[in-house]
């Protein structure tokens, strides 16, 4: 094995030796020489580079620690390194619209992932030899030395690809891996070159964040930077990082409302939306959050307000303001949690609530586009996500609004509810993004005591319309969205189970009204209790468990329900078959009292796995 690493790296060597030679003697010539040769040693050099960094990569599966081989290993990554000094050199500071120059550099970025995750970083073993050797080769002592290489590459990679989104996307996954490490994180942080990154992150000094077709890079580049920023303590680091952002926000708000229609104010704003959600991705505590929670609020929100009031119909502005908000508001990692005594949770909703309110009610007013997703769907099963956050993040008592007469949530859910309404049952079945949405937020509304009062007060045929399409998603093949399915009937259920049928107290104005409703529409329980019988019984369904709590909630609502559904599902079934089966469904209640107690449902799931698994025997 040793001899074979010994032979195969000293004939790459050979090889590569020759290569680097021509490449270093043609950043010499003027550029008016044969492109086509160079592009053919570029891509040669590019080969050779990946063969390196699969040789590299070796260590990482098989754990190679030899010696000898450590040096081999740093006998191949010095050419690779030396290259990377080559490359922005001469005339090929010239080249990078070509696309040999652009593969080239992408195999530089794959061998130093690879040659990181071997060598550098928090699982990597330092080794003494490979350092020594590489210090000897080209005076790269340690971890360190070694690293501002790397990112000085990343930051001319960054400053020189402005056209080119590919080379952008992957030098931003390799500085996203160092950033994201703990140890490799806090190391960059001692560069000049991430300092010099950090402090001059402008258009000036990184073009392809002028550039349209990496747009959606900025997102990334500033997750990076924030991840970098947010580990060191103290505002005055990030009020600095964010004095750029803050001047570009200072002069929108200083624009005219008519300059908003101008691609240069669009473009500034929507590149200010995908930057600040980057920003906002990465905090992930109290503190970093509330770092960025006060840089926004209150100054900056009356701008988000009046860029989605008037630009509404143009979803290319509306599209990135609503995923920064749906960021934004997601209590993840609990970094959301204000002070007791502090108002900002109920701040931070009233905001969310104008927002909303003032892109739905006007995106129900314009007329359907050509392509509707883009047009409006999308920016509505955003807007719903935003709202779902908002509504299950335990950072907002919502009984405050109704307790002062505050609309904010009535409207919030009034104006969520229509736009919903406002989509055929079809499209959002059809429409992945939406469908998942959309579930997700009925889900939400459900599940909350005082959200489902505004489903339950709404009139009958649309009640019967929202349930009838959690009736649909039941049924579809994805189990994520019949999960949500699921638990919205339950809650639904056990509402009525506990406030009609088992209610003691007279029923509340929203009790009645469900009552009111199922009055109207009494087959709707049943055939509910129908279609999840069907699945358990005849599907394969991986979520058995959820399926199980609303099926008990509707078995308690009505006895006679349950009876009528029996006596249907056996007569079904053959002859020869239905005295078995009928065993099995008495079976299914054994030891299971009329309550929906936590120890009541699991007995309950427990009686239907056996159920459904002796109901299917042959």
């Amino acid at each position: 094995m040793s001899l074979q690493y010994e032979s195969c790296s000293l004939f790459i060597i050979n090889i590569m030796e020759p290569l680097l030679q021509a490449y270093t003697a043609r950043s010499r010539l003027p550029a008016s020489g044969d492109a086509a040769e160079l592009s053919v040693i570029e891509g040669q050099i590019a080969w050779m580079v990946h063969i390196i960094a699969a040789i590299l990569k070796i260590r990482q599966t098989v754990g190679c620690s030899q010696d000898s081989q450590e040096l081999f290993d740093a006998e191949l990554a010095a050419r690779v390194l030396q290259l990377i000094n080559i490359t922005d050199t001469g005339v090929h500071a010239q080249r990078y619209q070509e696309i040999s120059k652009q593969r080239l550099d992408r195999a530089i970025l794959i061998f130093v992932q690879n040659f990181r995750r071997s060598y550098v970083g928090d699982q990597a073993m330092h080794a003494s030899k490979l350092y020594a050797r590489l210090s000897e080769l080209l005076g790269l002592t340690d971890h360190l030395v070694l690293l501002n290489v790397i990112v000085g590459k990343i930051a001319t990679n960054l400053k020189c690809y402005a056209e080119c989104e590919d080379v952008i996307d992957h030098t931003l996954s390799l500085f996203q891996e160092l950033a994201s490490g703990y140890m490799t994180g806090k190391l960059l942080l001692k560069l000049e070159s991430t300092k010099f990154i950090i402090a001059n992150h402008s258009r000036e000094n990184f073009p392809f964040l002028e550039e349209y077709r990496c747009v959606r890079s900025r997102t990334n580049f500033y997750y990076i930077l924030g991840c970098l920023v947010f580990m060191e303590d103290g505002p005055v680091k990030f009020r600095s990082f964010m004095e750029p952002l803050l001047q570009v926000a200072v002069n929108l708000e200083a624009s005219a409302d008519a300059a908003f229609r101008t691609d240069v104010v669009k473009y500034a704003f929507t590149g200010l939306m995908r930057d600040l959600r980057g920003i906002a991705m990465a905090t992930n505590s109290r503190r970093t959050y509330g770092l960025l929670f006060d840089w926004l609020y209150p100054s900056r929100m009356p701008l988000l307000l009046r860029a989605i009031s008037l630009l509404t119909d143009e979803p290319e502005v509306t599209t990135p303001l609503l995923k920064f908000m749906s960021e934004f508001v997601l209590n993840k990692a609990q970094r959301l949690t204000f002070d007791s005594s502090s108002p900002n949770g109920i701040l931070l909703f009233r905001e969310i609530s104008k927002l909303i309110v003032a892109y739905g009610s006007r995106i129900l007013l314009l007329p359907n586009g050509t392509n509707i997703y883009r047009s409006k769907y999308k920016g509505i099963w955003i807007s719903l996500t935003v709202l779902s956050r908002a509504l299950c993040g335990n950072y907002v008592n919502f009984g405050v609004f109704e307790l002062y007469g505050d609309r904010a949530l009535a409207d919030a859910l009034d104006i969520s509810l229509k736009m919903t309404l406002s989509i055929p049952l079809s499209d959002i079945l059809t429409f992945k993004k939406l469908s998942k949405a959309y579930y997700g937020y009925m889900e939400v509304l459900f599940n909350n005591h005082i959200t489902i009062n505004s489903v339950l007060n709404l009139d009958t045929s649309t009640f019967v319309h929202i349930v009838t399409s959690l009736e649909s998603g039941l049924k579809g093949l994805d189990t994520g969205i019949s999960t949500q399915c699921a638990s919205a009937i339950d809650s639904l259920a056990a509402f009525y189970f506990n406030n009609i049928t088992a209610g003691d107290n007279p029923p509340s104005p929203a009790a009645l009204n469900l009552a009111r409703h199922i009055g109207e529409l009494p087959s709707l329980f049943p055939q509910i209790l129908k279609s999840l019988f069907e699945i358990i019984i005849f599907e394969d369904a991986g979520n058995q468990w959820s399926l199980s709590r609303p099926i008990l909630s509707l078995i308690m609502i009505s006895e006679q329900m349950f009876s009528d559904l029996r006596a249907q599902i056996l007569a079904s079934q053959p002859l020869d078959q239905q005295q078995r089966l009928s065993q099995c469904f008495d079976k299914l209640m054994t030891d299971v009292t009329r309550s929906l107690e936590p120890k009541n449902r699991d007995r309950f799931t427990q009686n239907l796995t056996t159920f459904r698994h002796d109901f299917r025997a042959k």
